[in-house]
């Protein structure tokens, strides 16, 4: 079992490090270090004393690790690590020697350095670095149980840069504490967004209005809600903004700015602006902040200044906000092909528009079907018939059915008999042509803990198609669970690999797996790797799909529907299937039903 001992690195890894081994391969992974490096700019933003451009290193090259594709072990023995975009040769030295040891020693002094206390107030609501530096050091607050009394008493809101207001809001956030440090799926967020959207939508002082942040992104998880609205009399947008039914209090209330806490937890931030500046508005808060700073430093280069209030020439007298009426404007007036918002997370997007070789990415309406369900015969809540109806009404052409295999006894999986029954109904049913949807026959078949399938070749052999999955042993090591993975990937009746890393978002993290082996090991075998829709999934990740598709990766979007409703999550999977760079050709189930039967049958 893996255990948690504190950010980034796992219990194995630690007591290796505390026995002395000085060179432990492949332990640590590229995501652990960007989480130490993420922490590391932080604490150097606590201490204030570094080179701004120093300290913002080490976010850079946390999000160039974490956008890195292929093995981080093959590329720092390789000596390609300085060569990555964002990790010079300082920060790559630390990178190996976290990689090789799990130990920084100039992270653990920096972390000794600071008082605990302080980091944990980073965690309440609208406290950044500075904030808790200037308490530190004006108040000498070094606990959350200090800060609440300070602020009790008053003497947080004579500070300057503070107030009153900021101290209540200090005070709110303290008692909020957990429900405000919550992450949110994107799913969940998207239906909490839509109907305030709607309701200003309706305002008739509201001209434009879109959400933004991560959730315009479609980033898997969300933290809090931005809206940003045009609009030139912004009171009464405010005011019904504050007082919706679902608000349970208002963190802040200004002219053009209000936050609300939700009921649930969420946060929502509203941002009403001049309808000239609406457009570079929604770039600003659509974000991220990676994409933002390398868009401002190619408008420099050009001789503009770019900000969330508009486009302005630096060299000479002129202001051009007015002339952009669209964001496809803005990105045109900057020499760049229109990014969609799913690929504007600072990951070469730029490089690509200024070359017009962005990709027509994939949308909704190429999915003609989808593969990945279950039924109530395994663990589903929809019969047979529903399912078929459900998709019929999504006007697809086509459903696969794939139900648990035996081993799944906690899913009520299907012996042999039960598969061979299901698949003489589905037969029937199609016969009948009851029902316009062709229904493909298919189990989703576990892979066990010595990587052989749940049912023989024999069994196999009668599906359209199998979907192999891991359900069992997450704590293998990551070489046992992969060669455990590339074994099921081998028997040629697989079509398809289902949920790559079994991780659930907020809940699970994935077990322990060489995903560029795994890739490889698909591509050589002709096997499909799914992208799992449910949105507690959305797996495999959406940064390692760029790379496999150029290596000719095939993908199928499924929604893993337990239910009618559950269909609908594709929809999550367009999403992260954009945010991958796919495009139609290279998910299998765009296809229609004539060549989708042929390319199951070979």
């Amino acid at each position: 079992m893996k255990i948690i001992l504190f950010k980034g690195v796992d219990f194995q890894l630690w007591v290796s490090y505390k026995l002395g081994v000085k060179k432990i391969e492949n332990l640590m992974k590229k995501e652990q270090i960007a989480a130490i490096l993420d922490e590391i700019h932080t604490l150097l933003e606590l201490k204030g004393k570094e080179n701004p451009f120093k300290v913002r290193a080490y976010q850079t090259g946390a999000r160039a690790l974490e956008s890195l594709e292929g093995d981080l072990g093959e590329l720092i023995e390789g000596g390609g690590l300085t060569h990555v975009r964002g990790i010079g040769k300082a920060l790559a030295e630390k990178i190996e020697t976290l990689y090789h040891t799990g130990h920084l020693e100039y992270y653990e002094e920096l972390k000794a350095s600071i008082e605990p206390g302080l980091i944990e107030m980073l965690d309440i609501p609208g406290m950044g670095p500075k904030k808790v530096k200037a308490l530190y050091e004006r108040l000498g607050v070094t606990t959350i149980s200090a800060l609440e009394k300070a602020c009790k008493a008053g003497e947080v809101e004579h500070l300057e840069g503070f107030g009153k207001k900021t101290q209540e809001n200090i005070l709110m956030g303290i008692t909020n504490r957990e429900s405000y440090g919550k992450r949110y799926l994107w799913w969940d967020a998207n239906v909490v967004v839509q109907p305030i959207v709607e309701g200003l939508r309706k305002l008739p002082q509201v001209e434009r209005v879109e959400a933004a942040g991560s959730l315009r992104r479609k980033r898997e998880t969300v933290g809090d809600l931005d809206i940003v609205v045009a609009s030139e009399d912004p009171g009464p947008v405010m005011e019904w903004f504050t007082s919706m039914g679902f608000v349970s209090e208002v963190t802040a209330k200004g002219a053009t700015k209000s936050s609300v806490r939700l009921k649930g937890g969420m946060q929502a931030d509203l941002r009403v602006v001049p309808l000239k500046q609406f457009y570079f508005a929604l770039h600003h808060f659509t974000g991220s902040k990676e994409h933002n700073v390398q868009l401002r430093h190619r408008a420099l280069g050009m001789g503009y200044s770019l900000s969330e209030w508009g486009l302005k020439l630096e060299s000479r007298e002129g202001e051009l906000t007015e002339l952009v009426k669209s964001e496809e404007e803005l990105f045109k007036t900057l020499g760049l092909s229109y990014i969609p918002p799913e690929l504007r997370e600072g990951t070469g997007e730029i490089e690509f528009a200024a070359e017009e070789e962005l990709p027509k990415l994939i949308e909704t309406k190429d999915i003609c079907g989808v593969f990945h369900n279950h039924t109530v015969s395994s663990d589903g809540r929809s019969t047979l018939e529903e399912m078929v109806a459900g998709a019929e009404a999504m006007g697809w052409e086509y459903l696969g059915i794939a139900d648990h295999s035996r081993s799944s006894v906690q899913a009520n999986g299907l012996s042999e008999e039960r598969l061979m029954a299901q698949v003489e109904q589905i037969n029937a049913l199609n016969a009948s042509k009851k029902y316009k949807v062709h229904v493909f026959t298919g189990v989703e078949c576990d892979i066990l803990k010595d990587g052989s399938l749940d049912y023989e070749d024999e069994v196999l052999k009668n599906l359209d198609y199998v979907v192999a999955s891991v359900h069992s042993s997450f704590g293998m090591t990551e070489e046992e669970m992969t060669k455990r993975i590339i074994r099921a990937i081998e028997n040629p009746y697989v079509t398809m690999l289902g949920h790559l890393t079994g991780r659930l978002l907020l809940k699970r993290e994935g077990y322990l797996v060489n995903i560029s082996k795994v890739i490889d090991a698909a591509i050589a075998n002709n096997v499909v790797i799914e992208l799992n829709a449910n949105p507690k999934r959305l797996d495999m990740d959406w940064r390692y799909w760029h790379k496999a598709r150029n290596q000719g990766l095939k993908c199928s979007i499924n929604p893993d529907a337990h239910s009618v409703e559950g269909l609908q999550y594709y929809i999550a999977g367009v999403n992260i299937a954009r945010k991958g760079w796919l495009r139609k050709e290279d998910v299998i189930n765009t296809r229609g039903l004539v060549e989708i039967k042929k390319f199951l049958k070979t």
